[in-house]
């Protein structure tokens, strides 16, 4: 699993403060009204739209907090009309850094986005300085304890994922965007639970950190994340385990 997919798994286990909580819902009620947007507001026809709404009942958000969102976007409801932006970036080592917005005020999260690459020691690029780096992609995580490695494999590879990585805490299975949603599909028929399912950007390569950089690296990211207009920060960085097991429960 490579070591922004390991990061994310450990901030999914680790306990959220309400602070935390309320930026989650923020951040997921943006993404449903701008799937509801551009796809139309049934989940059926909309990709999108599914997987956000997905994890927001996997976050226990009301459903009336979903159909709201989600008529907002298809304009039953009055809303703000998002736009999607992104920023890359470089953070200490040269990491790749590709951020993912949404906002109703780009020059306000351009300066916002800077500021924390410049506060927390990295540097914002021009637009394609890294996002050749990265490809689109689905990625399900699944913990070892949910499921055996036989079932995760057949599963998966039968559905048409590309790749099913495996180590010490469970199982990464990897695919194209076109076969995220059959993958899923045929984990759930075959009895596997995955811990996080979802379409994201993996690098082709990656950077190794020590404990000095991964510190500083990932205080970006969290820096970049707690920002209200970001959905998604992607990096290219690699951490050994212990180290990011260390640096993640500082």
């Amino acid at each position: 699993m490579s070591g922004h997919s390991k990061w994310a798994t450990i901030k999914h286990k680790k306990a959220k403060t309400d602070a935390a909580r309320g930026r989650a819902f923020s951040k997921i009620i943006r993404e449903i009204t701008a799937a509801a947007r551009v796809g139309g507001g049934d989940p059926d026809a909309n990709p999108r739209l599914r997987t956000a709404m997905e994890s927001a009942k996997s976050m226990n958000m009301p459903a009336d907090n979903i159909d709201r969102a989600v008529k907002k976007g298809t304009g039953e409801l009055p809303g703000v009309s998002y736009e999607e932006v992104t920023y890359e970036g470089y953070g200490a080592n040269g990491v790749a850094v590709l951020v993912q917005a949404l906002t109703d005020n780009k020059n306000r999260s351009t300066a916002s986005v800077r500021h924390v690459f410049d506060k927390h020691g990295g540097s914002m690029g021009a637009a394609g300085c890294v996002a050749w780096q990265f490809k689109p992609r689905g990625l399900i995580v699944i913990p070892k304890n949910r499921a055996d490695e036989d079932t995760v494999l057949a599963a998966a590879l039968e559905a048409g994922a590309d790749d099913v990585q495996t180590d010490d805490s469970g199982y990464s299975v990897v695919t194209s965007p076109a076969s995220f949603e059959a993958v899923k599909r045929q984990l759930s028929e075959a009895g596997v639970e995955w811990l996080s399912a979802e379409l994201t950007q993996i690098a082709s390569n990656t950077v190794p950190l020590d404990e000095g950089g991964a510190k500083k690296v990932l205080r970006l990211i969290e820096m970049l994340e707690e920002l209200d207009e970001v959905q998604n920060v992607y990096a290219n960085f690699d951490i050994p385990d212990e180290v990011l097991e260390k640096v993640s429960g500082e």
